[in-house]
């Protein structure tokens, strides 16, 4: 490494040292008075947060929804973990590896709002859902729902299902701006014929960051005898909800987004009655169809990684649910507000508070969404997706908590240039 690289380095590490989890803490306990809408624009707590990021200095960040990597707090006890797990070798994996899962998971299931025997830990919302979608016992002309919005890797596992057993899929599209919750139901109601045995919602949409009403989707399903699988990837530690107020069947989420856990973990909840109908993804030997550990076999895997899942759930409670919510809302009204209604400009998630949080998508007429994507980088510095499918053409656009309104004014500059109304 140069002089040059290695001492800019140093100044990062400097500039990015955090307060620790402890200093956090008091850090909120210094505006406990304030509510988490007051909370959520002041700037300059906000800025305290951020020095808990070391951040790269060469783009904007506007694509968390992806990975939310983690602060240093955070990775330091990752780091740690790993040190502690690698010092033990076969002694931590013989004596309490299983122990020490079992206690993360009772951790996990309270944040998620559900009992312990109703969730597991998986790698990933993927694995997590297609363990469902795979597991259940399908048989030919069987149908399932889902939209065209739901995530690839998902449509793709239905689509094998077809191939195998002969499943018809039924493909919806959800409107960008919905009049309101019902159109929504309605949407999904009136694809439900007696031959439909699951639905595929996502409880936040990945492209556009639009909220559905799992809840009222779940009751209405049910009353037709129709199981319901939800995808809540990027809804889990982003908006404040409980799995099982929602209702649903099936559950998973990812929590290297939004809970900013290390790569490789996530989350499968199963309602009880439901769980001796999915076949487990490998076998284990628990043989009780009743017991959801029987879906959890992983083989030897990266515990640190699990170990990493306590720390970001008590670095996730200082901060707030309520706390984290409005921040994340704000800072994308705070944008979407400035070029919503701007020509050319157009925007792909709703405006009402209700159905959307951090994520937002925005396109400009005549770019298309790769070349915008391209250009946002190379002539302004900030990093994005394209999303071009599904009724979606624009930039995902994902700010997190360490995000400053100036970064999102640049955004918006940068949005009016290329739009050619700055």
């Amino acid at each position: 490494m140069h002089k040059r690289q290695f001492l800019k380095n140093l100044m990062l590490t400097s500039i990015g040292a955090p307060l620790g989890i402890a200093g956090l803490a008091k850090s909120f306990e210094k505006k406990a008075h304030l509510s988490p809408l007051a909370l959520a624009s002041d700037d300059a707590f906000w800025d305290e947060i951020r020095k808990q990021y070391l951040l790269k200095p060469d783009y904007i960040n506007l694509e968390n929804g992806y990975y939310n990597f983690l602060p240093q707090p955070l990775l330091n006890k990752y780091i740690d973990h790993i040190k502690e797990v690698n010092y033990q070798g076969s002694y931590y994996m013989r004596t309490v590896q299983f122990e020490n899962k079992k206690n993360i998971t009772t951790k996990l299931a309270k944040v998620a709002g559900c009992s312990p025997d109703q969730i597991i830990i998986t790698r990933n919302t993927t694995e997590s859902l297609d363990m469902v979608i795979g597991g259940l016992d399908w048989k030919a002309g069987d149908e399932a729902i889902m939209a065209l919005q739901d995530y690839g890797a998902m449509l793709e596992m239905f689509d094998q299902i077809k191939n195998r057993y002969g499943v018809v899929n039924v493909m919806l599209s959800v409107p960008n701006h919905p009049k309101n919750d019902q159109e929504i139901i309605d949407l999904y109601k009136n694809a439900i014929t007696p031959k439909t045995k699951a639905i595929l919602v996502s409880h936040m949409i990945n492209i556009t960051g639009q909220i559905l009403p799992i809840k009222e989707i779940c009751t209405m399903a049910h009353e037709k005898g129709v199981q319901v699988i939800v995808d809540g990837a990027h809804a889990f530690a982003h908006i404040k909800y409980s799995i099982q107020d929602l209702g649903c069947d099936y559950y998973a989420a990812s929590l290297h987004k939004w809970l900013s856990v290390p790569l490789g973990a996530g989350l499968l909840y199963v309602q009880k009655d439901n769980i001796k109908k999915v076949w487990p993804l490998l076998a284990d030997s628990e043989k009780d169809p009743n017991k959801i550990n029987r879906l959890n076999h992983t083989g030897t895997h990266p515990v640190h990684t699990d170990l990493t899942i306590s720390d970001s759930i008590d670095y996730y409670e200082i901060i707030g649910v309520e706390r984290k919510e409005a921040r994340l809302r704000y800072l994308q009204n705070y944008w979407t507000e400035k070029v919503r209604n701007l020509p050319r400009v157009v925007l792909n998630t709703p405006a009402a508070a209700n159905r959307s949080c951090a994520i937002a998508n925005i396109g400009i007429e005549g770019i298309e969404p790769g070349e915008l994507a391209k250009r946002l980088l190379k002539e302004h510095n900030v990093f994005t997706v394209a999303i071009d499918y599904a009724n979606v053409q624009g930039c995902r656009i994902c700010p997190n908590v360490y995000t400053t309104t100036q970064e999102l004014d640049s955004f918006v500059l940068a949005i009016k240039k290329l739009s050619n109304n700055a």
